[in-house]
């Protein structure tokens, strides 16, 4: 049964909320408890650990392998890397972040981990050999094209990127699994999504291979914003399986109620040390907690969503753990609603746009604002400000605006 109380919730986000009768949730039962990555299965009897390495490597290929090894021996599934060229991100006027050597432009520390494309064939190798499912997130069409060369059995899409239209339309056409981050974004925000997905996929039920992973857009993310109830509505919503991309420090408490929820894929930031200079290794799992949190999944498949709640509900308090569940609303949590539309994409001005030219499509792109940029139009408004004429001058960076076209 849909909640309606998670449509109420969102009626303002777009002009039409395309939600399947119950006949299709009806009908989609069976495929939303399930998730394919090439012929492999996964469920609530096996579910789907994902070791995120993101920029924990710091670009060393030795300790890539290092870290794979250790993924592997705390119970990881599944390897993930990011493919990072800083231009398909960011504007380097985006501003700056504060690391433990001082003060650094959010842009250049991207630029520091861009890799070569051999990088992801050796790791994507290695993670093979281990017997693992290589899976790396690309944030533009370079990356996501490159990528596909490699032949990834799966790809995943960042939550900044879900409403970066351009590369859901490129990834949709490769016919390989897909996960979809649903952080810091809306209900709207999913299903215009999804709907481009399915419009440009060429599979005849493209959201058999679509899994949705709840996330909160916060580092480190606090465990009673994460409203896991959410998973259920969300999974009959859409008619797809669910799982979680966990920013919170906790190694069980997330992981474990998810699974309760219905969550068959568990993602979780992985690093050799707390004190290494990945810019997520404050917030990500060592590998003694890491295998922690894969045995308690382990268990929590065995025991059962009923008697798993229970035993929490028994060890860690009721009213923490009834905090965490919420009650399935989805909407922004209170960590991320300052970062919506700032860590989302938006089309910016890739110079300075001056009042009276014709603007071309080489004058703009659609990057997350970040910082201390003004945010602009979102990505599906790229082909239609073509050709228009600057109302008024656009710096270099800031976002472009209704009133400015």
């Amino acid at each position: 049964m849909i909640d309606t109380a998670i449509i109420a919730e969102n009626q303002t986000l777009t002009s039409r909320i395309l939600l399947p009768n119950e006949k299709k949730v009806e009908r989609e039962k069976v495929k939303n408890e399930k998730f394919f990555i090439g012929d492999s299965e996964y469920s609530s009897r096996k579910t789907f650990i994902i070791a995120e390495l993101g920029t924990s490597h710091d670009t060393d290929p030795v300790k890539a392998g290092e870290l794979i090894e250790a993924a592997a021996e705390a119970g990881a599934d599944c390897i993930k890397f990011q493919m990072v060229y800083a231009e398909e991100i960011l504007h380097p006027n985006t501003g700056e972040v504060v690391l433990p050597g001082g003060k650094i432009r959010l842009f250049d520390r991207f630029k520091e981990l861009e890799l070569p494309l051999s990088f992801f064939a050796e790791m994507k190798e290695k993670v093979e050999k281990r017997g693992l499912v290589f899976l790396c997130t690309p944030f533009g069409l370079k990356s996501a094209r490159e990528l596909r060369n490699l032949g990834p059995k799966c790809i995943k899409i960042a939550s900044p990127e879900l409403n970066f239209s351009a590369l859901l339309k490129e990834i949709a056409s490769y016919k390989v699994s897909t996960l979809l981050s649903t952080g810091v974004s809306k209900l709207g925000d999913i299903e215009d999504a999804l709907e481009i997905i399915n419009a440009y996929s060429p599979l005849p039920t493209p959201s058999s291979q679509i899994c949705l992973l709840h996330c909160v857009t916060a580092y480190p993310a606090p465990e009673n914003e994460y409203n896991l109830r959410v998973l259920g509505n969300l999974s009959s919503i859409f008619g797809l399986p669910v799982g979680i991309s966990d920013h919170s420090l906790d190694p069980e408490l997330i992981p474990v109620l998810g699974i309760t929820q219905g969550a068959i894929v568990i993602e979780k930031h992985f690093c050799l040390s707390k004190s290494d200079k990945g810019l997520d290794d404050p917030i990500a799992l060592i590998p003694a907690d890491f295998a922690r949190m894969t045995r308690a999944v382990r268990q929590a498949e065995k025991t059962g969503p009923d008697e798993t709640l229970e035993t929490f509900y028994r060890e860690r308090g009721r009213d923490l753990v009834d905090s965490i569940l919420g009650d399935g609303v989805k909407r922004l949590a209170q960590a991320e609603k300052e970062n919506y539309g700032r860590t989302n994409r938006s089309i910016h001005a890739l110079r300075n746009i001056n009042k009276g030219e014709i603007i071309e499509k080489t004058m703009f792109a659609s990057l997350r604002t970040e910082k201390i940029l003004r945010p602009g139009l979102p990505p599906c408004w790229e082909d239609r400000i073509i050709g228009h004429r600057a109302r008024q001058y656009i710096p270099s960076g800031e976002g472009i605006r209704l009133e400015d076209i």
